[in-house]
């Protein structure tokens, strides 16, 4: 599922410099296989809105078995703790696979209460493949740029088309990555958390992940459960769904999110004019897609880019007011505002590039997926016939797993007795994980406590604007403590308000009430 992740560490640099020395007052329990923190050379790189961020890099095995042989590089960031009782590093993912967590490092620090983040060192990273570190994955440049056909595929010839192209996109990787692409995958990427801990020199660290990142969590807390002192994770991947299965449930929730969308529409008919009916919204919106499917607007945003630049909708609802707008505009004569919604939520530049060579990279190596074309097509015409929003959508962007070159490793069972207490944060609504998974997780990790957000859409619930979900977050960071309820689920908050339509201030995301979450799902990006 296609991914924008914001720029890293490098941009808008303010202040440059070097040093190796640790905070005053920052000091964590070291064991014997831990390198000391001075191997790190941590660069001054902040920018404007994140001034105290600070960037490395660490060396490590592409092959943990093998130690000695090929390294590769991560880049790392660090917002520094500032407090005397110093609570030992806090890793930051964003999800993905795919997505740079080297900006999401000043969000955290940014947006917890500063006395709970002056007490950590928030540290980002770029997974392996990803970003900043090398090697960077670029399977095809350009794979996203070109107009491409409608994704339901309505003829054989069009099917032929499309499912060559994926197995193109396998080819291109395995030829410019063979002795790479065996090692790109969760279970590495959790080891390279314990390299980070190692070279942080720190005993134990603590981890919070968004989406994916709750199950590289999650893998990591199995491999390593005596490094973790605390663990958050927001938007739970199912673990015993990976991956081929997630995406079908995923197929049926973004058409539930989507139908949401259109009727929010509707609800503002006043606005959008498009009536007050959502069925008839939504006979309009398909009315649209078919249109595109055969003018695309200004040789640009056709079927396939509409549904690219309608899927984020469904990740976070912020985006309502925009996507309705350029909705409305379309359907009242005027294409203009479509291309230009396309270009903000839809196109893929470079950083998608990576981001979905390291997707596709992770995702087809974790585990077996079907081998044989005829199950992938028999099950998503059945899917689409019930939710056909992005099921074709989301069946090509992970076809390329058909035809993967490597060999694909067993699924890791995440459940865990020997953890600390951890929290996890789950809204009931939400599209790209929907809400079995947190349940699932939560009876997997023994002693983990779950806060749900009751009706709530939005995928990544904390450090959005949620003023209930963030107190539990920061109590949690602040001392150890969790909510403990009867039943399956041990707190409770009520969702955000829903946007609000676009007045004359529409390029401001505190125009639609987005405010902070917009900044969050920036950062975050699309399709985990």
């Amino acid at each position: 599922m296609t991914h924008r992740a914001a720029v890293l560490c490098g941009a808008a640099l303010v202040v440059a410099g070097m040093f190796t020395t640790v905070p005053a007052g920052a000091s964590t329990p070291r064991t014997k296989d831990t390198a000391p923190a001075a191997q790190l050379t941590w660069k001054k790189c902040g920018t404007t809105k994140y001034p105290t961020l600070q960037c490395a890099s660490v060396t490590m095995p592409l092959d943990h078995a093998n130690p000695r042989g090929q390294q590769i590089t991560l880049a790392l960031s660090r917002v520094p703790h500032t407090a005397p009782t110093y609570q030992g590093p806090l890793l930051v993912n964003p999800g993905g696979p795919g997505g740079s967590g080297l900006t999401l490092a000043g969000y955290v620090a940014s947006s917890l209460p500063k006395a709970v983040a002056a007490q950590y060192d928030v540290i980002g990273f770029d997974p392996r493949g990803v970003g900043k570190s090398s090697p960077a994955l670029n399977c095809v440049p350009g794979y996203f740029t070109r107009l491409r056909p409608d994704s339901v595929p309505r003829t054989p010839s069009r099917e032929k088309a499309s499912l060559a192209r994926a197995a193109s996109f396998a080819r291109a990787c395995a030829t410019k990555y063979a002795g790479v692409l065996p090692y790109i995958d969760t279970v590495s990427t959790a080891r390279d958390l314990d390299a980070i801990r190692q070279a942080l020199g720190a005993e134990k660290v603590s981890y919070f992940g968004y989406s994916y990142g709750t199950y590289l969590g999650a893998v990591y807390a199995k491999l390593f459960p005596q490094r973790v002192r605390r663990l958050v994770l927001d938007s739970i991947v199912d673990p015993q769904g990976v991956w081929y299965e997630n995406n079908i449930r995923q197929d049926y929730a973004f058409n539930d999110r989507h139908r949401a969308f259109l009727a929010w529409v509707a609800r503002h008919d006043a606005v959008y004019r498009l009536g007050t009916d959502p069925a008839a919204v939504e006979a309009k919106w398909y009315a649209m897609r078919a249109a595109l499917a055969r003018h695309p607007a200004e040789q640009k945003v056709g079927a396939s880019e509409l549904e690219d630049t309608f899927m984020p909708g469904g990740y976070y609802d912020g985006y309502w007011p925009h996507l309705a707008e350029a909705f409305a505009a379309y359907a009242h004569g005027d294409p203009r505002p479509l291309v230009e919604a396309y270009k903000r939520f839809g196109a893929v530049g470079a950083s998608g590039d990576n981001n979905y060579a390291v997707y596709a990279a992770v995702q087809c190596r974790d585990v077996t997926w079907p081998r044989d074309w005829a199950r992938w097509r028999s099950d998503a015409w059945a899917v689409y016939a019930k939710a056909p929003f992005m099921t074709w959508s989301n069946t090509w962007y992970n076809a390329p797993c058909a035809f993967w070159p490597t060999d694909s490793l067993q699924p890791v069972d995440v459940a865990n007795d020997a953890l600390p207490p951890t929290l996890l944060f789950q809204a009931t609504d939400d599209a790209a994980t929907p809400y079995h998974g947190g349940l699932t997780v939560h009876q997997l990790l023994r002693g983990s406590s779950l806060v749900v957000e009751q009706g709530g859409g939005n995928h990544g619930v904390t450090l959005s604007g949620n003023t209930c979900m963030d107190r539990y977050l920061a109590a949690y960071l602040a001392d150890g403590t969790v909510p403990r309820g009867a039943g399956d689920v041990d707190a409770v908050c009520r969702r955000l308000p829903e946007p609000k339509p676009l007045t004359g201030k529409a390029a401001s995301p505190e125009a639609s009430g987005a405010g902070r979450g917009s900044t969050l799902h920036a950062l975050l990006g699309f399709r985990r």
